[in-house]
Formats: C-alpha cells, structure tokens, sequence
C-alpha cells in the first residue's frame, strides 16, 4: 500500500512489510512504525515543491487571491495548452536528488493564459508524485493498485484526478486529511490498547472519494514525453 501526503512539498510512502527494501532508484528506506516488537519498514520519496507551486502562483506570480483559486482557474481550459511546469523552485528531490535543478515553464505560445499556467502547475506536481511511484514500483517489482491521498492540496479534486491519469491508477482519498496526526493517534491507541490490532485501526479508516484514471494512452504518452523533455532541460 501507498500514500502520498500533499503540503508544502509532498510525501510518499510505500509499505514493504518486515523487509527493509533498498532502492535501486533513487528512494530512501524507512521505518513506518513499531508495534508489538514488530517493525514495518516502508520506501519513501519526497518532492520538495508542491503546496507550494500554488503559493507561488498567489504570492510571487499574483494571478490567483488563495491557494483555493487554482482549481476553478485550472479548470478554465481544457488542458494546459501544451504548457509544461517544472516544480523545481527548491531543486528536485527524489528520485532525481537535484540541488541544482530550476523550475521552468516551457511551451509557451501567445495563447498561453493564466489557466494554462494554472493547470500545467498542477500537472507538474502529479508528474513529480509520477516519477516518485514509478521508481519505487520498478524496486517492489509489482504494479501500483492504488495511491490513497491526504494532505491540504488533496482537497483539490482537479489535482487528485490529474494525478490518478498520471499514474494510470485509482487514487483514493480519506474523509480527514490530516493523516498524518490521524496516524500518530492511531499508534498511540494501539500502544494503551484502544485498539486491539492494526487491522482494527484499519477499520476505523474511512473513504470520501474515489479517482479513477481517465486519460488516453496516447494524451498520457504525449504527457508523459513533454515532462521528460522538460525535465532535461531543468
């Protein structure tokens, strides 16, 4: 199982169980928890920019009021007009690991309007959370079957759908956001016995939306050859 925490930056995890898995892409390994003398180890890769892609945009750029805004701007165009966005205004981070990467727009035309921006800004943070699964998937030697999602930009429906088309997998998101406190509180009641098991934490988890993918193979490829291209070029 996977999850991918959207804030300033974003988060992955994907739980290996009782193996330490190491990476031959790129991710880092980790511990995801300790319960009853029984360690689960998990892969993790991180993205340095993606909340805060948005807050450039209201802050550094102007052309939306709130973080909110994005979403009804992106979905002002169809798509981003052929527009690319490279989140890299920290550098990249996994798998990439680029201290020295800058951020880039590319394919801009004449035509090119503010929700064109918007949209390939929320394009690029799918591609980064992309690029991040797809190297943990090529260490697990299994597909993704699902990415469940948390964090304040998990909100943004248009994201979450961009990110399933890109993934090419269901994401799947919970009724409270805050997964990570969620958690911490979980292993907290597994620890004074509220809980008896972590299957039981597992039932108290529950499901607000489900996206499934719904892009072409060819607008997926077409994507997917734009971003490397720009990639390169960042």
């Amino acid at each position: 199982m996977a999850k991918c925490t959207y804030g300033t930056g974003a988060f992955v995890l994907l739980n290996t169980g009782d193996e330490k898995r190491y990476s031959d892409n790129g991710m880092l390994t980790t511990v995801g928890w300790r319960v009853g003398g029984k360690t689960s180890y998990a892969l993790e890769g991180s993205a340095f920019i993606a909340g805060a892609a948005v807050q450039w945009l209201r802050d550094g750029l102007g052309i939306i009021e709130s973080a909110a805004d994005i979403e009804a701007l992106a979905q002002s165009v169809p798509d981003s007009g052929g527009v690319t966005f490279v989140p890299a205004l920290a550098g990249l981070g996994a798998p990439h690991w680029r201290p020295d990467a800058r951020g880039m727009l590319s394919g801009i035309t004449g035509g090119t309007n503010a929700g064109h921006v918007a949209r390939a800004v929320l394009d690029g943070i799918a591609l980064q959370i992309g690029d991040i699964l797809r190297a943990m998937t090529r260490d697990l030697g299994a597909p993704l079957t699902q990415l469940r999602v948390d964090g304040g930009a998990a909100r943004n429906n248009l994201l979450m759908q961009i990110q399933a088309d890109v993934l090419a997998t269901r994401c799947v998101r919970p009724t409270q956001l805050e997964t990570t406190a969620l958690g911490s509180g979980f292993l907290a009641g597994l620890a004074v016995g509220l809980w008896s098991s972590p299957a039981a934490v597992s039932d108290a988890w529950t499901q607000d939306a489900i996206f499934e993918p719904a892009i072409s193979q060819s607008d997926l490829e077409g994507t997917l050859s734009r971003w490397a291209s720009a990639l390169e070029r960042a």
